[in-house]
């Protein structure tokens, strides 16, 4: 068996791929591109990002191909399709780039497990920051205002996670999962209010987090 050598690179052609223009859209193209006498499609990043994401720098799960475009079998289709047109393939990756937030497990994970989680090396942060109160744990600005002005109007709450999962600590539309230790003890318990008692608890709660 003789390997495929690839095309020279004379011309190429970017498309932005994502839900309204996905890898099987722009394998619809190539035979168009190849008349002009384009040698590669270049491609915006491919790799699940987060849901909605009109440009795929924000990657949430560097491990597989977006579903929102046509996952593997449709970026297996369109190389298909370029090789047999005499084209090559660039893709765009930026390394340093991955969007946080639910729709990535490994920032999750950080999140939860803090230090000792397997993926803490994923990202840079400084677990030993010169601010006691920070030391071990991770800032996450998310918050429009003090930590205790906002548990006073009621904004942060614990809710039960979907489908009967452990619970997470709720922020307008934003959600972040608790410590092991925590999510263990209260499980799907729901904890809300403006009242003395639920901002104690939740303050006591929050303060365990990492």
């Amino acid at each position: 068996m003789t390997s495929r050598s690839a095309p020279p690179l004379l011309a190429t052609y970017r498309v932005q791929v994502h839900e309204k223009f996905t890898l099987a859209d722009a394998e619809a193209i190539v035979p168009y591109l190849a008349r002009l006498g384009i040698s590669h499609l270049y491609t915006s990043p491919i790799l699940r990002a987060r849901p909605g994401s009109t440009h795929g720098y924000d990657v949430a799960d560097p491990t597989m191909v977006n579903p929102e475009i046509g996952g593997e079998s449709a970026f297996r289709s369109l190389v298909s399709t370029l090789h047999a047109n005499g084209m090559g393939y660039l893709l765009d990756i930026v390394p340093n780039h991955m969007g946080t937030g639910e729709s990535n497990p490994y920032w999750e994970d950080v999140l939860a497990h803090g230090r000792d989680s397997r993926y803490s090396a994923w990202f840079d942060i400084d677990w030993d920051a010169p601010d006691v109160t920070l030391q071990g744990r991770v800032l996450v600005p998310a918050l429009g205002d003090d930590l205790d002005a906002v548990l006073e109007r009621g904004e942060l709450s614990i809710v039960p996670g979907e489908q009967g999962s452990a619970a997470r600590v709720r922020y307008f539309d934003k959600s972040f999962p608790l410590s092991t230790d925590s999510a263990a003890t209260i499980g799907t318990e729901a904890i809300a209010g403006k009242g003395a008692e639920p901002r104690r608890r939740l303050r006591e709660i929050f303060d365990r987090q990492h």
